[in-house]
C-alpha cells in the first residue's frame, strides 16, 4: 500500500532500476506516516560515509505529538541498505552521471519502506516529448468513450 508517490521523479527522470530501503524513523514521523502528512516531490537521495540519506522529504508533525519531543518537518532520514548494494549504488553515481531518487514510501510488513531509483536527468524535449505523449493517451480515451457512448 502506497503512503506517497513521487511523480515529479517519473517525469523528471529516466528510471534505470528500483531498489527498496528501510527508513530510520522516529515516534512522531509514524504517526504522522499513517495519518498521511507525508510530500516527497523534493526529496533527494545522497551518499555520505558509504550511507544513504533522503534529504527533503517533509513529513508534518501532527498537533498531538508529543510535548517534550520538537518534531523538524524536513529532518534528514537514514536509509538502509546491504552494504554490498550500497557499493554498487556508489559506483554508478560516481561514475556514469546518474542520481539516485525517491519514487514512493509504502508499507511492508508493518514497516515503512522507501523505494528510491537509479535514474538520469531528462533533457528538455524528453520531458516534451512525455507530455505529448500524455496528452494523445488522455485525448484518445476521451475519443473512445465519446465514440462507444455515440453507438448506444
Amino acid at each position: 500500500m502506497s503512503i506517497a508517490e513521487n511523480r515529479r521523479a517519473r517525469f523528471d527522470y529516466h528510471i534505470e532500476e528500483r531498489f527498496e530501503a528501510g527508513m530510520v524513523l522516529q515516534g512522531w514521523e509514524i504517526k504522522a506516516v499513517r495519518a498521511g502528512q507525508v510530500q516527497l516531490t523534493d526529496g533527494y537521495v545522497v551518499i555520505r560515509d558509504g550511507e544513504l540519506y533522503l534529504i527533503g522529504c517533509r513529513i508534518n508533525a501532527l498537533r498531538s505529538a508529543s510535548t517534550h519531543v520538537t518534531p523538524e518537518a524536513d529532518r534528514t532520514k537514514k536509509l538502509l541498505m546491504h552494504k554490498e548494494e550500497i557499493r554498487r549504488l556508489i559506483g554508478k553515481v560516481e561514475q556514469k552521471g546518474f542520481t539516485l531518487v525517491p519514487l514512493d514510501l509504502h508499507y511492508k510488513g508493518g514497516r515503512v519502506k522507501a523505494e528510491i531509483a537509479l535514474a538520469k536527468g531528462k533533457a528538455q524535449h524528453d520531458k516534451r516529448d512525455t507530455e505529448k505523449k500524455r496528452d494523445w493517451e488522455r485525448e484518445k480515451s476521451r475519443l473512445m468513450r465519446h465514440k462507444v457512448s455515440a453507438k448506444s
